[in-house]
Formats: structure tokens, sequence, C-alpha cells
């Protein structure tokens, strides 16, 4: 391969080398595929349908619902289907699409974790003003940019990354296309542009992490001064969960992207990239939904519902 206009599609990391294990590999994917499809529209059709459940915290965790929806959605089926039928290809544009997509929905997941950490914020350390700051346009406001954020992120990556010459033939070491599978098939120094692209994407999500950091110091403080402990349990009950989503997305996604090279190897690239690209999405609505009972009991009256209709 001498450059990337004589590529017209790239490999794709075989998860099996045996048939067995394909098809069980294929049998796996489609039970965490439908688990993460299942928990996150019943969570999304929950607090559509429930008006009391409209309120800033569920409506952005629809919109976490929907981030995961479409990552799970990105990655998952063209590895079903290369299981299935025994191939590695993806076509050059399905690589391109696949890329931007799993980057837009990464990236708005990150900053609707961001945004929902700030109505924690709000909502435990400044209770009496949570009305104002939280009203329904700012919320609509905030969650725009989330999407815009995510959409421009993508969009920069997906085309720098490209229109750098690929001088390294087109064999990724992943089950999907990502950004540092296609810079290790870049010539030398080509990929310097998209390293710098990197660096202030990595600058702004460290900015959201340090925001994220000490809006906890702050909630912990508070929640720890609540005299009552049912009060404290209440609270701790609506943020820990946010907690463990948030250190799980942040530390995989982090150490995926800024590993060193000398660490790098196939089997721990696999590893990172499910944990943060599939993981999530079949978790957010176990973690969120076990914890509060507001969202239990409206999914449970929204199955309930339907098993009645059949």
């Amino acid at each position: 391969m001498s450059n990337s206009s004589s590529i017209r599609h790239f490999l794709l990391l075989a998860l099996a080398d045996t048939r067995q294990l394909q098809l069980l590999h294929f049998c796996l994917l489609l039970g965490i595929s439908l688990a993460a499809l299942l928990g996150n529209s019943l969570i999304i059709s929950a607090v559509a349908c429930s008006h009391h459940l409209h309120t800033p915290m569920f409506f952005f965790l629809l919109n976490l619902a929907l981030s995961d929806l479409g990552s799970i959605c990105t990655t998952v089926p063209k590895a079903m289907h290369n299981s299935l039928w025994d191939t590695r290809d993806i076509s050059y544009e399905g690589c391109a699409a696949q890329l931007f997509f799993i980057m837009f929905f990464i990236s708005a997941e990150y900053f609707f974790l961001t945004v929902m950490c700030y109505d924690r914020y709000v909502s435990i350390c400044k209770p009496l003003h949570y009305g104002t700051i939280m009203c329904s346009r700012a919320c609509a406001h905030m969650a725009g940019a989330a999407w815009a954020c995510g959409f421009l992120n993508a969009l920069l990556h997906t085309a720098n990354t490209f229109s750098l010459p690929l001088c390294h033939g087109n064999t990724l070491d992943q089950f999907f296309c990502e950004v540092p599978q296609i810079l290790k098939l870049s010539c030398s120094l080509s990929y310097l542009r998209e390293l710098g692209l990197l660096a202030v994407s990595v600058s702004l999500s460290c900015g959201c992490f340090v925001f994220i950091v000490f809006s906890y110091v702050q909630i912990f403080r508070a929640v720890l001064r609540i005299p009552s402990e049912q009060g404290r349990h209440k609270a701790f009950s609506t943020c820990l969960p946010h907690l463990a989503v948030v250190s799980l997305f942040v530390t995989t996604a982090f150490f995926a992207y800024l590993k060193p090279s000398s660490i790098s190897s196939p089997s721990l690239d696999l590893a990172l990239s499910v944990l943060y690209s599939v993981v999530p999405p079949v978790l957010n609505p176990l973690i969120y939904s076990m914890r509060n009972q507001e969202l239990k009991a409206a999914v449970w009256t929204l199955m309930s519902g339907q098993f009645r209709k059949h």
C-alpha cells in the first residue's frame, strides 16, 4: 500500500480463529447488544412516558441512553457480521463512518456525564436555586451543546485521520475502526497533526474531568453535613451510580488513547476498547435503574402495562 488512495478496505481484528469460537463470539455479542438495546430502550421509554420523570436529571439520563444506543449500534453489529460470516473486511467508507459515529457518541456521552455531574452539584449544593439554574431552557441548551461538541469533535478527528497518507498496510488490530489503530498505519511524521488534535481533545476532556472531581468534592462535603441518615442515603443513591459510570468510562477511554506504544498489544487494546465502548451501554441502565427507585418504578410500570396489553 503506497498511500491511502489505493486502500479500498481495511481488515479488522479477528476475534477467533476457529469456526466454533467465531459462532460463540457471535452469540455473546448478540446477547450483549440485545441487553444494551433493551435496557436503554426501557429507560428512554420510561422517561418519555412518565410525566413525573420529566426533570433535568432524567432528561440528561435519556440523552445518555441515546448515546449508549448509538455507540453499541456502531461497533457491535459489524463485529457480529464478521464473526458469523468468517470475514474481516470493512470498506474504506464504512471505516470512516464507523470512526465518525463512535467518536460522536463517545464524546457526547462524556459531555453528558459532565452535565449530569453539574446537575447533581446544583441539586445538592444549591437546592434553593435549582429550579432557576436548571430550568428547561438551560437543560435544552446544555444537551444541544453536548451533542454539538460531540459532532464537531467527531468531524474534526474523522476528516483529519482519513486525510493522512497510510503507508503501512490496511490491517487494524481492533474489532472496529479506531483513531489510534489508523494512526499506526500512517507514514512517519504525517500523524503529528492528528496527535495535536488529540492533545486538544484530551485537554478538553481533562478539563471536564477536573470539573467532575471538584464538583464531587463539593457534593460529598455537602452530603456529609446533612443531619438525617435518610437524607444522606438519598443523596448518595443519586451520586454514586454516576460516579461509578464516570470512573469506568474515563479511566478506560483515557488509557486506550494515551497509553504508551511500548505497552500496546492487540489483547490489551481489545480489552480497553470493550470496556469503554461496549460495557457502559450495557451497565449504565442496570446501574441507574437499580439505584434509583423512581426510575425502577417507572420501568416496572411500563413493562407491566405492556404485558397487560398483550
